[in-house]
């Protein structure tokens, strides 16, 4: 709120030309934040296990009365690093399966508010075929044209999360997928740059966000090196 005043007032200023003091805001800031009442909020490094993702995909795949597919679109979630609202989004006509790929449009960028379209590789070592999901679910709705998976996004968040609160699962968020996507595709040994081409960051400082490798498997990587040396 504090940030937000002072960017309302210096707009003020620099836009209206209406002038006001914001040497309050700026001792208000820093008085908040010495008394700890306001800090930068805590980055998630919130993965599911293998076995809460197992059931959550069983319990959603499960449930004949549920209209979503909302088994396939975890898979698919984790299969691309792709945001939910941008699975409600792409279509059809923006999956080349000769080349195995899928355009997103307009996908979000932290720093650009323009249009960013993007081509993505529909890969599988994440641990599920984005192309494969895709071609499913075209064949069970019976469609050439229109939305992939044409449902609303927050309905998607919803279904998600009645599955998570059915099943005791705590603070796991459907955007968690994302991690576990782009952590998978590390743990699978890709670099930089090719997980950059598929979850759309532009450099390390953004992807590292994003990256939450298991203590388990940064062990296994240490003891094939011990073995091997």
């Amino acid at each position: 709120d504090i940030s937000f005043i002072g960017t309302v007032l210096e707009h003020a200023a620099a836009v209206h030309g209406v002038v006001v003091p914001i040497d309050q805001i700026r001792l208000a800031r820093i008085a908040l934040h010495r008394l700890g009442l306001i800090a930068k909020s805590a980055e998630r490094d919130r993965r599911p296990t293998e076995d809460e993702l197992a059931r959550i995909i069983a319990t959603a795949e499960g449930n004949r009365r549920q209209v979503i597919p909302l088994g396939r679109i975890i898979k698919f979630a984790v299969a691309t690093a792709m945001r939910q609202d941008e699975i409600c989004r792409v279509t059809l006509e923006d999956f080349n399966q000769e080349q195995s790929t899928l355009m997103i449009r307009q996908r979000k960028h932290p720093r650009q508010k323009l249009t960013n379209d993007q081509v993505i590789p529909l890969v599988s070592d994440a641990g599920f075929d984005a192309a494969e999901l895709i071609i499913a679910q075209q064949r069970q709705s019976g469609r050439t044209s229109g939305f992939i998976f044409p449902y609303d996004g927050r309905s998607v968040g919803a279904a998600f999360r009645r599955v998570c609160r059915d099943l005791a699962i705590q603070d796991l968020h459907f955007h968690d997928l994302r991690h576990e996507a782009i952590s998978r595709l590390f743990e699978a040994d890709w670099d930089i740059p090719q997980v950059a081409a598929v979850s759309g960051h532009r450099d390390w400082k953004m992807l590292q966000r994003y990256t939450h490798l298991r203590p388990s498997f940064i062990a296994s990587r240490a003891g094939t090196a011990n073995r091997l040396t």
